[in-house]
């Protein structure tokens, strides 16, 4: 399949003036306790039509764990795509999605404040996408997290299922999705977490991607059930050496 990415090259100011907004709201997301605001920038490097690999800095709150920071590269690989979600996802600039499978590892650092041991995880993940009627595009996401910390071995799994559709916007092509994920914890042995999302994807062009998304947790791995709720805000950066 060709590449609509083109070659390698720098994104243009607009672009490093998002991130840079990004870097300015980071701080906001340690500051409350049931409202955050988590900034997220992923870079991908396609480097041939079945392999990319992608670098990411992210706030999180996810499993009931507090605010915190993870960053670290990953490999995905495609396998076997369908004229039906390529037609579906022709204006998506992440070409993963028109791929009825995506198979990926990645590594995550995650410091901890005031001097606390950092966290060293392990992230093998999948995800099946299959087409529907009217163009609607369901991901079934399986990932784990296999986390090393101060000499000790925890894991959680976690499984994600998101509805999205794009619609056209007089020249933008918006693709606005909701999802659940639930998660395992292996410290609590029992389905401690439930998360439900909310957001849109804004192409900016084929090689940039900004999302802004909702989302709302609720968790009952340490205590009773706690909510929290926190404004995401994604930018996505895909190039090709192809």
């Amino acid at each position: 399949m060709r590449s609509k990415h083109g070659h390698l090259k720098l994104p243009s100011r607009p672009i490093w003036l998002i991130a840079a907004a990004l870097a300015l709201l980071w701080p906001q997301s340690t500051a409350a306790q049931t409202s955050q605001v988590l900034p997220e920038v992923d870079t991908y490097l396609e480097l041939d039509p079945s392999m990319r690999i992608s670098f990411q800095v992210k706030g999180s709150r996810e499993g009931g764990v507090p605010v915190q920071a993870e960053i670290g590269p990953s490999l995905d690989f495609y396998i076997k795509s369908l004229p039906t979600l390529l037609r579906i996802t022709t204006f998506a600039p992440d070409d993963s999605k028109g791929r009825l499978l995506v198979l990926s590892i990645g590594y995550r650092y995650l410091p901890q404040a005031s001097g606390a041991p950092a966290t060293n995880r392990v992230e093998p993940l999948a995800i099946f996408r299959f087409p529907m009627k009217r163009s609607v595009l369901i991901s079934d996401r399986n990932r784990a997290d296999l986390d090393w910390k101060n000499g000790t071995f925890t894991w959680r799994y976690r499984n994600r299922l998101q509805i999205e559709r794009t619609f056209a916007a007089g020249r933008l092509h918006l693709t606005p999705y909701a999802s659940a994920e639930v998660f395992y914890e292996s410290q609590y042995q029992k389905w401690s977490t439930t998360e439900l999302y909310a957001g849109l994807c804004i192409p900016l062009g084929s090689k940039i991607e900004f999302g802004p998304y909702y989302e709302h947790e609720n968790d009952t791995g340490q205590a009773l059930n706690q909510q929290f709720d926190a404004l995401g805000l994604v930018l996505n950066l895909y190039f090709s050496v192809h």
